[in-house]
């Protein structure tokens, strides 16, 4: 299987590609190091490069939907540090973007769980077969909650990804209630020892008050259940939304209490850079990414890996 630096670089050709083109004009080719150095990490770009003009990088960046918020913090920050090449700056201050914005630290309660919470259409259902691969390939065993019971489509969905990651899955008759149905998932975990339940909810927007009703009501039931739970609120973005997924983020953190991202179909999209806009603006951390079809096409993120897939053989 491919590295996981490799499959981020592939999901981000787009944006990487979107990034060179704006920047050539402006390239003046130059020997410097990869923003990863900053992390500790050693690999070297094929033809690393310079950028004369700070407009073009902020033209850039603009259009790659990094923020303004965020491109002005790394222009003002690249402007105040000389050291090294304008690369290794644009670098290290992504990183450290990136490194503001923690992930929860698991708190040790058995099952460990997730709450996936979203709008319809920004791939949430696969996302949480694709996150079972994660956790199993991990060695860690997976229960998945079918608890958006309105969309009949959707449990069927979920039923063919988590037979392919091959984990256990909870289901309903449709219209059942989605809390009891979290319920009876959370005391089959325990019954059976899973160290990790993902309950996958109905697709919402923070406007739908009874949807959020619901989903306050799940948050509760699982609490009495499990110490700490939920534990994690991932909410799923589609990355080809752009600035609108910044705004999506923004209210799902206080009608859901979404505390990490997963960004889904960076693949398809020119606007990587929004994951850095998220981490700035919200300090909401980009979990997992979502780079391809396929069930292992979901992996964590990695902060260097990420920021190397869009400057390699790019300046």
């Amino acid at each position: 299987m491919a590295s996981i630096f490799s499959r981020i670089r592939a999901g981000l050709a787009k944006t990487a590609q979107q990034i060179r083109e704006r920047l050539n004009a402006d390239a003046d080719v130059a020997p410097a190091a990869t923003p990863a150095a900053a992390s500790g990490q050693t690999r070297t770009a094929g033809r690393p490069s310079d950028i004369a003009s700070l407009d073009a990088l902020e033209d850039a960046l603009l259009t790659a939907d990094v923020g303004l918020g965020a491109t002005e913090r790394i222009l003002a920050a690249v402007r105040a540090d000389r050291a090294g090449s304008l690369r290794d700056r644009v670098g290290r201050v992504m990183l450290q973007i990136l490194n503001e914005a923690s992930a929860v630290v698991p708190n040790g309660a058995r099952p460990h769980v997730v709450l996936i919470v979203g709008v319809n259409g920004t791939g949430k259902t696969t996302s949480v077969g694709k996150l079972a691969k994660v956790y199993q390939s991990g060695g860690q065993s997976v229960l998945v909650c079918a608890a958006d019971t309105f969309r009949a489509a959707a449990v069927e969905q979920l039923a063919v990804w988590t037979d392919r990651a091959g984990v256990d899955l909870v289901r309903a008759q449709p219209g059942a209630d989605p809390a009891a149905v979290t319920f009876d998932a959370l005391t089959a975990a325990k019954a059976r020892g899973r160290d990790v339940v993902l309950v996958d909810t109905a697709g919402r927007l923070h406007t739908h008050a009874n949807l959020m009703a619901e989903l306050d009501k799940i948050r509760r039931v699982v609490a009495r259940v499990v110490d700490g739970a939920p534990h994690e609120v991932l909410l799923v973005l589609d990355a080809t939304v752009g600035q609108n997924g910044v705004v999506q983020a923004r209210e799902f953190m206080g009608a859901s209490g979404a505390n990490g991202i997963v960004l889904t179909k960076l693949d398809g999209t020119a606007k990587g850079g929004v994951a850095i806009a998220i981490a700035d603006e919200l300090k909401l951390p980009i979990r997992y990414i979502g780079v391809g079809e396929g069930i292992d096409d979901l992996v964590p993120f990695d902060a260097a890996a990420y920021i190397d897939a869009l400057f390699t053989d790019t300046w």
